[in-house]
């Protein structure tokens, strides 16, 4: 219990901290963090790992793999355990009492166990619940550095803002059982993912989306996703989108925000226009190159 205090209340502080942010929307559109010559750098490493989030699959990444593989780039995507079968299979699973009871640990190990069969250790680029998976990897030193776009909150990062709270509602409701898979109806799709976008392209990029765990989604809220904020570690880019409700531009320029005073490169991004469907809606590639940039500069 006493190892577990300092952790506690440092991530209480953060807490109080990102509530304080939250309660004005975030203007900041880009921030480079400290560099000191000792900071570990992403070094040589040609292999990018991508990492999906919650309700979707490896096909998201589709058009970005083509992108860097173009460019001389080894990539990978491996499915989460349980979303490895087609996107009408899963749907037509649910409520399947299997995936209700996925953890995240269980993520992370799978994860952990496919970096220890490459070669190199890779970049990782994450959306949504994969940025804080890939933040979490990163912790670990498996991978030689991180892109967390529009990122899961770590464990003492919260956000009090309306539009947070409605996007995020029906994996957080209290009064369904934790065990309880969810699956995004598409008028809340509508409201957290695909908010601005003509209802054509929201009913196209609907067709990407799976049932998913309620424990995954809530383990935000547990020690599990706790992440050490003054500890070295290699390169760290979180990209936010101004329109984005489901995390939304505040919260992500509040988790780099916690990692001002860590002995590591951390940079902060804001696209103003772009939601939640980031990596899949019109103009990805500019996401795409400016991730691509960074990668580069940060050799």
């Amino acid at each position: 219990m006493d190892a577990f205090r300092p952790k506690f209340m440092r991530a209480m502080t953060v807490a109080l901290h990102i509530m304080l942010l939250s309660a004005c929307k975030q203007t900041v559109l880009e921030e480079k963090g400290v560099r000191e010559p000792e900071f570990p750098t992403i070094e040589s490493s040609q292999t990018i790992l991508f990492i999906h989030g919650m309700y979707l699959t490896p096909q998201a990444w589709a058009e970005w793999r083509q992108y860097f593989e173009e460019r001389g780039y080894r990539t990978y995507a491996p499915a989460w355990p349980l979303h490895d079968l087609s996107i009408e299979e899963q749907n037509r699973l649910h409520p399947n009492a299997d995936l209700g009871e996925l953890r995240i640990e269980e993520v992370l190990n799978q994860y952990r166990a496919f970096l220890g069969t490459l070669d190199e250790k890779p970049i990782a680029i994450g959306h949504s619940m994969g940025g804080l998976i890939a933040q979490l990897l990163l912790e670990e030193d498996l991978i030689s550095g991180a892109i967390a776009l529009h990122s899961a909150p770590p464990f003492g990062v919260i956000s009090a803002e309306p539009a947070f709270l409605k996007a995020n509602w029906p994996m957080l409701n209290p009064l369904i059982p934790a065990n309880n898979p969810i699956q995004l109806t598409f008028k809340q799709f509508q409201y957290g993912f695909t908010n601005g976008m003509t209802e054509a392209e929201q009913i196209s990029a609907y067709e990407h989306m799976v049932p998913e765990s309620r424990l995954i989604g809530r383990s935000t809220t547990t020690t599990a996703t706790a992440l050490e904020r003054d500890a070295p570690r290699k390169p760290l880019l979180i990209v936010s989108g101004g329109t984005d409700r489901t995390i939304t531009a505040s919260l992500n320029y509040a988790n780099f925000e916690a990692f001002r005073n860590t002995p590591a490169i951390t940079d902060y991004k804001q696209f103003p226009e772009r939601n939640h469907w980031t990596i899949k809606a019109n103009n990805w590639e500019s996401v795409a190159d400016y991730s691509l940039e960074w990668i580069e500069s940060n050799r």
